[in-house]
């Protein structure tokens, strides 16, 4: 079974500037769609191949869980996982003409709570998070683009 969400949007703004963006566990919490994600606690200011992060969270109870980049590919692929074993990604595709396809996911295969996941409708919401998420995304790129 494919465990797998994803949702895309296009930016016009260059990969770069997307990925460099995506790499810096600060702005998370701006462009969080899922109104859990409060504040970089403990991590290097960019992320980087293996690099573990903090970050403070809150759903329905405050806590802080420790992720670990598991794919960095500068420019066009981020990846991270924490302790429950599933995976957020970002991948960027370069249009040629200063935008950028860029694509969230949610991956919950390996995931010892998947199924526990799917009863509670875990990837839905989280699709609906994803799809905010890259909204906010393209928000903060486009706003001098919608003066």
């Amino acid at each position: 079974m494919n465990r797998v969400k994803s949702t895309e949007i296009t930016i016009h703004a260059p990969a770069e500037e997307i990925f460099d963006y995506l790499a810096r566990p600060e702005n998370h919490v701006a462009v969080d769609g899922s109104d859990t994600v409060r504040q970089a606690l403990v991590g290097p200011e960019r992320l980087y191949p293996g690099a573990k992060f903090r970050m403070k969270m809150h759903m329905f109870v405050p806590y802080t869980i420790t992720n670990t980049v598991v794919t960095f590919a500068e420019n066009s692929e981020i990846a991270w996982r924490h302790s429950g074993r599933h995976i957020w990604r970002y991948q960027l595709q370069d249009l040629g003409d200063g935008t950028t396809k860029v694509t969230e996911s949610f991956e919950w295969g390996k995931a010892p709570l998947r199924l526990v996941y799917e009863l509670t409708g875990v990837p839905s919401r989280n699709l609906t998070a994803m799809v905010n998420t890259l909204t906010n995304l393209k928000k903060h790129f486009e706003v001098d683009v919608q003066k």
